[in-house]
């Protein structure tokens, strides 16, 4: 069963199947790259607890920067919002996002919890 969560006309916020959560990209206010991650990982937080997972049950993360040279700036909030022991497999890089204003954008996948 595929079960979808807040669903409009072009893609949902969640997506469960098989045990797996599919989070639509977050992007996060604020002027700076730190600014924006911080408040990116806040939502993906939120939805995480939505779906009935968490932080340390994230399965994939896939990070787009506008630009590269802002990689160090984002690993600093990053680093510190991923639990010990619980990063997941990830990639990371360099795009034109949606808006001109918009820094970084993260895309999740994640187990639920069981």
């Amino acid at each position: 069963m595929i079960e979808r969560i807040h669903t409009g006309t072009r893609m949902s916020k969640i997506v469960k199947h098989n045990g797996v959560a599919y989070l639509c990209g977050q992007v996060g206010a604020g002027d700076t790259v730190a600014e924006q991650t911080r408040d990116c990982l806040s939502r993906v937080d939120a939805l995480l607890a939505e779906a009935g997972s968490d932080r340390e049950h994230i399965l994939q993360a896939i990070v787009w920067l506008r630009d590269m040279a802002d990689f160090a700036e984002m690993n600093a909030v990053w680093d510190a919002w991923v639990p010990e022991g619980h990063a997941p497999a990830r990639a990371c890089g360099e795009a034109r996002l949606a808006r001109d204003v918009l820094k970084v954008e993260i895309i999740v996948t994640a187990a639920i919890k069981t």
